[in-house]
């Protein structure tokens, strides 16, 4: 019966759905997360009747036909790029993108991207991700700096001790993505570029098509817990539906073992 496979299908899809829906809950607290979503595709039919066929020799045409689907599949899981809010921290090195745009984060095998501005200095002075990977450009904090200032078009602004006016030592780039759904997730809140993302565009902060800089924040993840709830308890419903239908369809097929 088709029914037994149509079903095991649904089952399938609402499992990864659930799969999707329970790494956004475990991320409510991830800084910059972003809420991911499962989309899902009817698979192929089988026509018993084609629609547009001739039904007679007068010309008439079939005006629906008949066509009998084969269940669901995944067509992808894509993020929602929304902005998140924002949380202050108080940290000097925190800081948080209002608007588009990623920070630049050099690898030991080339670059990779991220929104999750939790920054630290390192025992040279320079501003590195919390994996001690180097922020893009190299920005060093010299030693005997007093004061860090970031302003919001990314310039690093220090006072040194015994100095009245601020020294700057250099200033934070972004990038955005023609298709930022196409970065590829690395996991630590970091990004690759791909194909699919296309090449990144350089430019700073405060720039037509790029966000502002907001020093001592942080964006938290965009994932809305009541919703997430909600999605959770539908996926269920699907996936106790699909499994009442494989229940039925080997009833069915019971009773018909059991005809005399």
């Amino acid at each position: 019966m088709r029914s037994l496979d149509i079903a095991a299908t649904g089952m399938l899809a609402q499992q990864l759905n659930v799969d999707v829906i329970a790494n956004n809950i475990a991320n409510l607290s991830t800084t910059a997360y972003k809420r991911q979503v499962a989309e899902f595709h009817d698979l192929l039919y089988q026509s018993q009747l084609r629609v547009g066929s001739s039904s007679s020799s007068d010309g008439t045409i079939v005006p629906t036909g008949t066509q009998v689907g084969l269940g669901v599949k995944t067509a992808g899981i894509y993020r929602v790029n929304l902005q998140g809010a924002i949380r202050e921290t108080g940290n000097t090195f925190d800081l948080a993108i209002n608007g588009p745009g990623y920070f630049q984060v050099n690898l030991a095998d080339g670059e990779a991207y991220t929104r999750a501005g939790a920054f630290q200095v390192n025992q040279d002075g320079e501003l590195v991700t919390s994996e001690g990977f180097q922020v893009s450009p190299g920005i060093t904090v010299p030693q005997g700096a007093v004061d860090v200032t970031i302003n919001q078009n990314g310039e690093v602004l220090v006072k040194l001790d015994g100095q009245t006016e601020l020294s700057n030592v250099g200033q934070i780039d972004l990038v955005t993505f023609i298709n930022e759904s196409g970065l590829e997730a690395d996991g630590e809140n970091l990004f690759l570029e791909t194909e699919a993302s296309g090449a990144p565009i350089a430019g700073f902060a405060g720039d037509d098509g790029f966000g502002s800089l907001l020093q001592r924040f942080l964006e938290v993840s965009n994932v809305d817990q009541v919703k997430e709830l909600t999605e959770l308890i539908t996926a269920q419903r699907a996936y106790e539906l699909n499994s009442r239908v494989i229940s039925t369809a080997d009833e069915m097929l019971s009773a018909l073992s059991n005809l005399r």
